[in-house]
């Protein structure tokens, strides 16, 4: 991929979700607004070499895919009213405008709203939004369900098909109706998160946009909602595992695990704001109010050997009573490991279905059978977490480590 070309997918990935946001608030049509950006990035590809890439380059996306879209809906006879109205507003090759405003400041949480409407399964509800806001692509939002391509392809495309015979509103509901959208809303919104946080194929481990987007949510959530223990539980979540972000990785762009990172590098502000976020939630239990505690257990020790692994495989277990997910399991079996030792942890990993597929699995499971002595069984799961790895950092750990163990003929030591 040249330079340019990367520079504008970087522009793409940020920007996509505010403009998408904005033009399906004007159009009413994901489709519509999809078929607009995409053009509009097809004119920046062919035309910003040339001119060079302008000073706002997300005002100049968005300003170009709303006069595509004003062609679509006039091509299309469909709309008429609206399409007056953007055609007043849409600016000039000679204004460019500011780009918040363009958009309400709300567009984005509102297309959250929107994709949650309870006539959606829950499944296509996340998925829908994944793709429209996070600008994640289907290959990406197939992994993080743990499902292949072609069955999240046609998840979105019977999605949309429903919200437009539907004539499900582009709109925040209700205070009377909100409630029974909170929970699809939150998860789509740490699932953002997590992409951000370990981002599937992206050049570096973190793609802080969209960690840094999905908090911004959330604060919004909890203005919306402040009587919801769970909204500051999951914002607390997040501010606690974005807090480790500059541990993560060493001066080289190098994969730091938990156990090997400088907790010094650890942000202190963010921490003391989840902490507080808390104890504003006691003695409230929820999935995230949990997460959160789990992830407050890590921030409260000095270091891995003074952790209190044993309250976090707890806290676990109470989480399965909420959202037992492979996952999850997987979560604990790793505390099991730390608190009760290292066969009690793979024992209770070797139980977990649904996982195969999972890189983080394997790597996991390696793992412990290095800590065992296994050097021949620990270098086929890392072999194997090796074939299903998709971020570059990610996939550089895993060679490392398959290195160590091949050079070394034995299990390294520790770290």
């Amino acid at each position: 991929m040249s330079s340019f070309s990367a520079s504008l997918d970087a522009v793409f990935r940020n920007e996509s979700g505010r403009i998408l946001a904005s033009l399906i608030r004007y159009s009413g049509s994901f489709d519509l607004a999809e078929e607009a950006l995409q053009d509009a990035c097809e004119i920046a590809a062919r035309t910003w070499p040339s001119s060079g890439v302008p000073g706002n380059p997300g005002a100049w996306l968005t300003a170009a895919a709303r006069r595509r879209l004003i062609d679509a809906i006039r091509r299309d006879r469909l709309h008429r009213e609206k399409g007056a109205e953007l055609l007043a507003t849409t600016p000039t090759e000679f204004e460019m405008p500011d780009p918040e405003v363009i958009e309400l400041p709300d567009d984005r949480l509102r297309l959250i709203f929107t994709c949650c409407h309870p006539a959606l399964n829950p499944e296509a509800q996340l998925a829908l939004t994944l793709r429209t806001l996070g600008g994640l692509t289907t290959d990406e939002i197939a992994r993080a369900f743990l499902i292949p391509e072609a069955t999240l392809a046609q998840r979105l495309v019977r999605a949309k098909t429903k919200i437009r015979q539907a004539g499900i509103p582009y709109e925040v509901p209700s205070r009377d109706s909100i409630a029974e959208r909170s929970e699809a809303v939150r998860a789509v919104i740490y699932l953002i998160f997590n992409e951000g946080y370990a981002a599937t194929f992206a050049p570096s481990l973190v793609r802080a946009d969209l960690c840094a987007e999905a908090i911004r949510l959330a604060r919004v959530l909890c203005e919306l909602l402040p009587v919801d223990p769970e909204n500051r539980g999951l914002l607390a979540l997040m501010l606690l595992q974005d807090s480790r972000r500059a541990a993560r990785t060493d001066n080289d762009g190098n994969l730091v695990t938990l156990d090997e990172q400088d907790r010094a590098k650890w942000n202190p502000a963010k921490i003391i704001e989840a902490l507080a976020l808390l104890m504003r939630s006691a003695p409230a239990y929820g999935r995230y109010t949990l997460e959160a505690r789990i992830a407050a257990e890590h921030a409260r020790s000095a270091g891995t050997g003074e952790t209190d692994w044993a309250e976090i495989a707890r806290l676990y277990s109470d989480l399965c009573l909420f959202c037992k997910t492979p996952v999850v399991e997987l979560n604990r079996a790793v505390a099991v490991a730390m608190s009760e030792g290292f066969e009690m942890g793979l024992a209770v990993m070797d139980q977990i279905p649904g996982l195969e597929s999972f890189h983080l699995f394997h790597a996991a499971r390696a793992d412990l059978l290095r800590r065992l002595g296994r050097s021949q069984a620990a270098l086929a799961g890392y072999s194997r977490a090796l074939e299903l790895v998709t971020n570059p950092v990610e996939r550089a750990y895993l060679q490392r480590r398959i290195a160590a163990l091949d050079s070394a003929g034995r299990v390294p030591p520790l770290p």
